[in-house]
Formats: structure tokens, sequence, C-alpha cells
């Protein structure tokens, strides 16, 4: 069975003959949360938007679930929930009036419409807000109810357009847990430009800068360069940089003030083991041995730039 939720096939938007975005391909199976990434400008807004078939794309195409997006517009949009960033709330209703409403534009059966708004409050902690005004709720529950909004036709495919921007450090927790909640049934496609958010929901992730794809990949491929291949290491009596090139599969060494240093290893080799012994012979004094992460800042940074680099 083909778990493949969202196929983007090239995707290409010019305008003014200028790629905003230009071939940019990815997949997304069924029970993956995936980040999509990229600063301003970036062409982040203008993939969404032909995502969801808001926009036309110059050359590519989009698949829901195997349905062609320009060829079957209603039918593969009707696979995809969608919250943008500035919320589609109507304040003045109640939150069951407004998921009410919700439900029908969505073609949700006459029957099933209670039954759906029941479940689509209930998993995302709306129950006891049924009556209460839109406009009255906190900014976080106005977001939940975006969210419901969202899932209440059952999906296949939940677009979240930065769903925690505005929202107090309690609310984004959980914001977040919904999301990852939500991404148990449901493919999510999660907008957004706050780096640890990514590292903490989504379980893969692609960034684009000037209108390219310069990351797709898993989370922990994302982490794993985030590691990469270096240790810290504080010593009471550091050694010289000599010598500790000189130990099997070190390839770099950079002396530190307070008796730090900072190596690099060849790749697929873990030589900490060796230090630790070079340390004991010799008298090194070593307290720390770490990773030395780099910030997920810098590795976006690094993506993000590495054309402007070279």
């Amino acid at each position: 069975m083909n778990n493949t939720t969202v196929e983007a096939i090239e995707l290409t938007r010019l305008y003014g003959g200028r790629e905003a975005v230009s071939n940019v391909s990815f997949t997304l199976s069924k029970g993956q949360v995936s980040g999509f990434l990229g600063p301003n400008g970036a062409g982040k807004s203008t993939t969404m938007k032909m995502l969801t078939g808001n926009l036309a794309p110059s050359q590519g195409s989009v698949k829901i679930c195997g349905i062609d997006m320009i060829e079957n517009p209603k039918e593969a949009k009707a696979l995809i929930g969608y919250l943008p960033e500035m919320r589609p709330l109507y304040k003045e209703l109640t939150v069951d009036e407004y998921l009410t409403i919700a439900a029908r534009l969505h073609r949700v059966s006459a029957k099933h419409i209670k039954p759906a708004v029941e479940e689509a409050k209930e998993r995302c902690g709306l129950s006891h807000m049924s009556k209460r005004l839109i406009e009255n709720l906190s900014n976080g529950y106005q977001q939940r109810v975006g969210i419901a909004q969202s899932i209440i036709h059952k999906p296949m495919v939940v677009i979240l357009d930065e769903p925690t921007v505005g929202l107090d450090p309690i609310q984004i927790r959980d914001i977040r847990a919904l999301i990852r909640e939500i991404g148990s049934d449901h493919s999510v496609i999660l907008s957004t430009h706050i780096l640890p958010e990514v590292e903490m929901v989504c379980d893969h992730v692609q960034i684009i800068d000037k209108g390219k794809l310069v990351f797709n990949g898993a989370i922990e491929v994302l982490k794993k360069q985030r590691i990469g291949n270096k240790l810290l290491i504080a010593m009471r009596n550091p050694p010289t940089v000599e010598a500790m090139l000189s130990i099997p599969n070190v390839v770099e060494a950079e002396s530190l003030p307070n008796g730090q240093m900072r190596v690099r290893f060849a790749d697929d080799t873990a030589p900490a083991e060796s230090i630790v012994q070079a340390a004991v012979s010799n008298g090194w004094g070593l307290y720390q041995i770490a990773p030395d992460q780099t910030s997920l800042e810098d590795v976006f940074v690094q993506l993000t730039y590495q054309e402007q680099a070279a």
C-alpha cells in the first residue's frame, strides 16, 4: 500500500521572469510531521500556496494522495486541512457555531456534522469552550479553534502556517503537543521560522533558501549535522596540538582558553576512548569530553548561505 500523501514534483513559480521557487521536489508519507523552514523571502509562502492549490505553479505539479492538484483541484483540496498564519476565524460566533460552519464548508454530510464537531473539539482540547465566543478566548485557544477547523473533515494532509506565532510559552507547549498528536493520524506540514520547534515536533524537514531546497531529509540527519565530528575536551595539563593529532582518527585540533581543546575526527570513527587512554597515560588531567554541538541556528546559516560562502 502506498502511504505517500504529498508529492511536490519540480515545483517552479515565476514572478516577472524571476524564479521565486525553483525545482522544489519532496514527498510526505502518512504519519509524518514535516517542518518547512526558510528565511523571509526564501519562497516558503509561495510553496505553501502551491501545495494548497491557492497558486498554480509555472512548472511542476502537486499530487495529494496521487490526485493531481491542477487536473482535479476539488478532489485534491478536499484531502487538505489548512490553517494560514492569519487565522480564518469568525470571532463573533461561538466555538460550536464556527466549527459547524467549517464542517459544512468542508462538505461534511449533515448527519456527521455534530460528531465531527465534537471529535475536533475533543482532540483540540476545546470541549469545555463550546458555547464561548471566539473573541473572548485567549490567543492559544483561538489557535486551537483554527487547528480544529483544519482537521474537522479528517483530511489526509494538514498544513499549518506558523502555528505558534504570538503564543506564550505554555500555549506554545500545548500547541506543539497537539501537532504531534495530529501527526499520528495525518500527514502534517508545519511552516515555521522557529528552528527549535522543528527539532521538538517534526520527524522530517525541508529548508528552502532563494527558492531552492538546500536540505531535505529526516530530522535525525539534521541533528547529526548539528553534532558533527567534533569533541570539546577540557584538561588540567593540556597537550600540544601535535600530540593530540598523533591520536588515531583525530584530523584537526585547536587549542582553546582554560585548558580546553576542540578536535575533529574522521567520519565513521569514534576516537573518544583513545583520547581518554592517551590523557591517562600522559597525565593530561582530563575532566571533560563531550560532543561539540553546533547550534541549530548555525546549521541553518550554513545551509542557507553555503553558496554565498563558496
